[in-house]
């Protein structure tokens, strides 16, 4: 069997067992001879850490903030802003749009008048223009219905005469002219 041995290092032989490390103090924090250094050391790094904060980062974060704030502000009432005059510009645009509306039916209505005037003129200068060829074609009609008399007195009368020579009796021109008359008198 192997005998116990302890190394200059301070470990155990086969056994496993140390026999220096029982005696060391352990973790450098756990320490409790050097509590009060620690506690010392803890105090100036949290006070240097409060006033770096407190003195730089602090107030730079509290400009951001409220820049930020502000510019939100700006923003909300721009927009508002905007907002007034698009309702603004809206109205402007249904006024104009109404206006434009109005003065178009204004001009339709224009346009409609001139136009029945004109037409009611050139109707006027049809009907009188209708009126005079009427006239005149009335005139033309009643001047052949005069000539178509008189050549259909003038054809019967010949065609009187003729059927009286046809028949065997001698007839003279003024018996036959008012024979032909009151016939066609009716």
């Amino acid at each position: 069997m192997a005998t116990d041995t302890v190394t200059h290092d301070g470990l155990a032989d086969a056994t496993g067992v140390a026999t220096q490390a029982a005696d060391a103090p352990g973790m450098p924090q756990l320490n409790f001879e050097t509590w009060g250094n620690q506690i010392f050391w803890l105090l100036l790094a949290l006070l240097a850490i409060y006033f770096i904060l407190s003195r730089v980062a602090l107030p730079r974060i509290g400009g951001v903030l409220a820049e930020r704030q502000g510019t939100i502000s700006n923003d909300i009432a721009a927009a508002e802003d905007l907002k007034v005059k698009a309702s603004e510009a809206e109205a402007a645009y249904d006024k104009a749009l109404v206006d434009a509306r109005a003065e178009a039916n204004r001009i339709v209505a224009e346009a409609k008048a001139e136009i029945q005037s004109d037409l009611d003129a050139a109707i006027a200068k049809a009907d009188a223009e209708i009126a005079a060829k009427s006239a005149e074609s009335e005139k033309a009609i009643a001047e052949i219905r005069a000539g178509a008399m008189d050549n259909v007195r003038a054809v019967a009368k010949d065609t009187a005469q003729e059927l009286v020579a046809a028949l065997g009796g001698k007839a003279d021109a003024q018996t036959v002219s008012a024979a032909v008359d009151s016939r066609m008198k009716g």
